[in-house]
């Protein structure tokens, strides 16, 4: 074995090695988030929130009193932070999973660092597996996904780090990139390898790269959907005079409103539409110098349009009456199921001309 084939397999144990040490991080991550909820749950976040639309009425019966006796009152306006829009509920945003405790706030600030920690160990790894094999780290579904979770978990650290209020996904975010992790490792793994002469372009770096962004990014708005839907249903239950149960209520209460997870939701997936666009764009120019032609109707091809058509139905839909709140929400469920498949079913179960990449 000469030097240059030691030093790639040396790097190659690395990376495989960091990808591991990453795992046991982000599981302490996920033990000090699930300990940020345990802590959280135990402040009095009902009470806060009742007391807080509470607050809200009785500014608006202040507003319509009158000046008595000559003078005049000054009244300070509830600072109740809503999202709503017109002819929506007037819901305060939830503390957070902290739940307003400094013990809750503690143990996620612990699962932020660890996950910052984790974060900068995987993306070592991936570095690691790129040296090794001397090309773009993603040309099998095992690099694409090592890959695809640390851009997850770098869009969420660049979140929190513009101060924007998402520390509620961290938790399910890290949970999901275990599960992605001991997937690629167990099932998908590859060892280090060159690729076929097709996929040696510079429009590796550049077609893959901005697929596993918007793939990731996409991910984020899924879970504020998802978790849209849920506190959704939890708002009307209790507008509609009904009780939740206990756990559902510790949980929601926490959580941003409604309003709040749609419109983040919304304004991530419209953020990278575009992107995901060009991503097909760039696709197809790489298939015209790889294969002589634009655009052949291979099944990777066919999903990647599929799933730009339900990102598209999803924004158009969020500007069409009637169909904005619960069924736009479905549907951009829907075009995330799209991206799921084009990447899982259409790489394991369908066979074309993107399946030389092997598993």
């Amino acid at each position: 074995m000469n030097l240059a084939a030691a030093t790639n397999e040396n790097l190659a144990n690395a990376s495989n090695t960091l990808i591991y040490s990453s795992m046991a991080v982000y599981t302490l991550a996920f033990f000090a988030h699930i300990a940020e909820w345990v802590f959280g749950s135990r402040s009095k976040v009902g009470r806060t929130a009742a007391a807080l639309n509470d607050s809200a009425a009785a500014g608006s019966t202040e507003q319509a009193r009158v000046a008595q006796g000559g003078g005049t009152t000054v009244l300070e306006r509830p600072k109740v932070v809503t999202r709503s829009a017109a002819g929506t509920r007037d819901v305060p945003d939830g503390p957070g999973a902290a739940g307003g405790t400094f013990k809750g706030d503690l143990w996620g600030r612990i699962a932020v660092s660890l996950t910052v920690l984790a974060f900068a160990v995987q993306a070592g790894g991936v570095v690691a597996r790129a040296l090794s094999v001397q090309r773009a780290p993603w040309g099998n579904m095992y690099e694409f996904s090592i890959t695809f979770s640390t851009v997850a978990v770098g869009a969420y650290l660049v979140l929190l780090a513009l101060k924007k209020n998402v520390r509620w996904i961290g938790l399910i975010l890290v949970t999901v990139v275990l599960l992605d992790l001991g997937i690629a490792t167990t099932t998908l793994y590859t060892d280090s390898d060159q690729l076929v002469p097709a996929l040696h372009s510079y429009w590796l770096w550049i077609h893959v790269s901005t697929a596993i962004i918007c793939g990731a990014v996409f991910f984020l708005g899924a879970v504020g959907t998802l978790l849209y839907l849920f506190r959704d249903s939890y708002e009307n239950k209790v507008a509609g005079g009904g009780t939740p149960g206990r756990f559902a209520t510790s949980v929601m209460d926490r959580l941003p409103a409604a309003k709040t997870l749609d419109t983040f939701s919304y304004r991530i997936n419209a953020a990278v539409f575009p992107l995901w666009t060009f991503t097909i764009i760039a696709g197809a120019i790489w298939a015209g110098d790889a294969w002589g032609r634009y655009w052949g109707w291979d099944p990777k091809e066919v999903w990647s349009f599929i799933t730009w058509v339900a990102y598209a139905a999803y924004l158009h839909a969020r500007a069409t009456a009637g169909w904005k709140g619960r069924k736009a929400a479905y549907l951009a469920l829907v075009a995330f199921g799209c991206w799921l498949f084009n990447y899982y079913g259409v790489n394991i179960f369908v066979t074309g001309k993107h399946s030389y990449a092997g598993v």
